[in-house]
Parts: structure tokens; C-alpha cells; sequence
């Protein structure tokens, strides 16, 4: 089976990752609020849908839709795939953070690119330097101390605790087989044109156990903070699929580990700006230790040269 090659273009690619990284760090914010209003599965179909409606407008206005005389070279199976395991990631990372935290969920979570780096060195043949591989140490030990409280709570924490951590596990070992699926989709398939139908068979998949008419029951705010979700869902994972095509999933797997550094950034900002909206993170010098040690893991990983 041949495999997919990058364009080489890493800055961009580079610039890409960090825009998901953001994106991403900042969406649980939206997602606590918005549950408020709406069910986790109702929330999903929601964000699906403005995904697939906004970039099915663009494709269309710049005339880039999926040729139908073209869908039978189109690997079905693969797209199945990618689209069975995104839509199971986002159900199960909700069900896993209701029955946990916040916190515990972002550092679990974090599985997922650790897992998507190392299926891309097995299958895409990708390979780490030295300068690399001690990233990777550091970035392990950075999170170690980053979520030490954390990781701490995981092994004393009741029954229901843990089954939410294992729901988490499972979200993660989804996102790496969808992302995996994803990068291979690009021979065949532009990144939005992939995204555009992953979005509208997952808006397919989560019709049957959602309740649209819920919408009608939000707040303004809750409404907007809808909206910010799904214009989040499109462009988080517009940008990650597009930074696949010029940069190896490996290096980009690695600037997504920073994702849980912006969103306890995030989550202290908006406490302090709004204290009865959402409550702040403290972290120890410990966690901050970690959270430098982190970064500097990520940046050693991401931009470490070939040998």
C-alpha cells in the first residue's frame, strides 16, 4: 500500500498546528457552558451540522465539492473509518469528562496525539532524531509533574472515577485512529473535501439520538457559545487536516500536547474576568515546573531536524 508524503511546506504546517492547539485548548470553556443547556449528544449534532453546512457554503462558492463522477475512487471504507472513530471520540470524551474533570480529562486526553506520533513512525514510516526522542522524555516527564495532583486522584478515585478516565482512554485511542485514517485519506481526497464529508455522516450518525428542537430552550448566550463550538469544530479540524499535508503527523502530534496548557491558561483568564461563570485552576509551582518542561518537550519534537 502506498502511503501519503507531505509537501515539505513545515512552517505552514507548523502554523496550522498551533491554530488547532489554540482552538482546542480553548473549546472545553465553550463545551462546560453549553452543556449546561443541551445533552451531550445534542451538543455533538449541533456542532456537526454548522461544520458541514459552513463548509459545504464554501466549497460550493469556490466550486471545490467532491465530484459525484469521481466518488467511486473514493476509499469508503477508509473515510468510514476515519468517520466511525471521530464521531465515537467526541461522545466518549464528553461521557468521560461528565463522570471526572476537566483537568483529568485534558490530561487523558492527551493519549491521543502521543498515540496518532507513534502510529505514524509504525505506519508512515516517519522517523525520530536523538534531539527528538529527548523531547519526548521531557515532554513525559513534563506532564508527569504538570498533572501530578491529578495523576494522583486517578489511582485513589472511586469506581465511577475511573470508569470515566478509562471512557477517556478509549476517546483517545478513537482520535489516533481517525487522525491516522485521515492523514492516509489525502491521496485521494482535498483535506476539506475529506472534512466535509466526515461532517455530514457524523451529522447523519448522531440525528437519531438528538433533540434539535432543544436549541429553542438556550439563552442568547448559550446560543453564541453554540455557534462558537461548531465554528470551532470547523476550523480546529480544518487546520489540523490541512497540517498533515505539509508536516509529518509525528512533529504535529507533538504541538498538540500543548493543548491543556492553553486551556488551564484559558480557564484562569475567563475565572478572573467572569468568577460565577466558571472557577480557576491552581496550580502549584510543581505543575508549573511541568508546564515549562512541556512546552520545551513539544518545541524538541516539533521542530527537531531529519537526520
Amino acid at each position: 500500500m502506498s502511503i501519503h508524503l507531505t509537501s515539505g511546506r513545515w512552517r505552514l504546517g507548523l502554523g496550522l498546528a498551533l491554530l488547532t492547539t489554540f482552538l482546542w485548548g480553548i473549546l472545553p470553556l465553550g463545551l462546560a457552558i453549553i452543556l449546561q443547556g443541551l445533552d451531550v449528544y445534542t451538543v455533538t449534532w449541533y456542532r456537526f451540522l454548522i461544520a458541514f453546512v459552513l463548509l459545504g457554503i464554501y466549497l460550493a462558492t469556490a466550486q471545490k465539492l467532491p465530484n459525484v463522477q469521481n466518488w467511486r475512487s473514493i476509499p469508503w471504507r477508509l473515510l468510514g473509518i476515519a468517520t466511525i472513530f471521530l464521531a465515537a471520540n467526541y461522545v466518549l470524551f464528553l461521557q468521560g469528562l461528565a463522570l471526572t474533570s476537566p483537568t483529568n480529562a485534558e490530561v487523558l486526553i492527551q493519549l491521543s496525539p502521543v498515540l496518532m506520533g507513534l502510529g505514524a513512525l509504525a505506519i508512515f514510516k516517519e522517523h525520530y532524531t536523538r534531539l527528538q526522542w529527548l523531547g519526548l522524555g521531557v515532554l513525559t516527564l513534563g506532564f508527569s509533574l504538570f498533572f501530578h495532583e491529578q495523576l494522583r486522584v486517578l489511582v485513589t478515585a472511586s469506581d465511577q472515577y475511573l470508569l470515566g478516565s478509562l471512557i477517556l482512554v478509549c476517546a483517545a485511542v478513537c482520535w489516533a485512529i481517525y487522525a491516522l485514517a485521515q492523514k492516509q485519506l489525502l491521496q485521494q481526497l482535498s483535506s476539506s473535501e475529506i472534512m466535509w464529508l466526515i461532517y455530514g455522516s457524523c451529522t447523519l450518525l448522531y440525528l437519531p439520538v438528538s433533540t434539535p428542537t432543544a436549541i429553542f430552550s438556550l439563552t442568547s448566550f448559550q446560543f453564541f457559545i453554540l455557534l462558537f463550538c461548531g465554528l470551532n469544530t470547523l476550523i480546529a479540524y480544518g487546520a489540523f487536516a490541512e497540517s498533515l499535508e505539509h508536516w509529518e503527523a509525528s512533529r504535529v502530534s507533538a504541538v498538540l500536547a500543548l493543548a491543556p496548557i492553553i486551556t488551564l491558561i484559558s480557564v484562569d483568564t475567563v475565572a478572573l474576568l467572569f468568577p460565577l461563570l466558571i472557577k480557576p485552576e491552581h496550580l502549584t509551582i510543581l505543575a508549573i515546573i511541568g508546564a515549562i518542561l512541556v512546552v520545551a518537550g513539544s518545541m524538541m519534537i516539533a521542530l527537531g531536524k531529519k537526520q
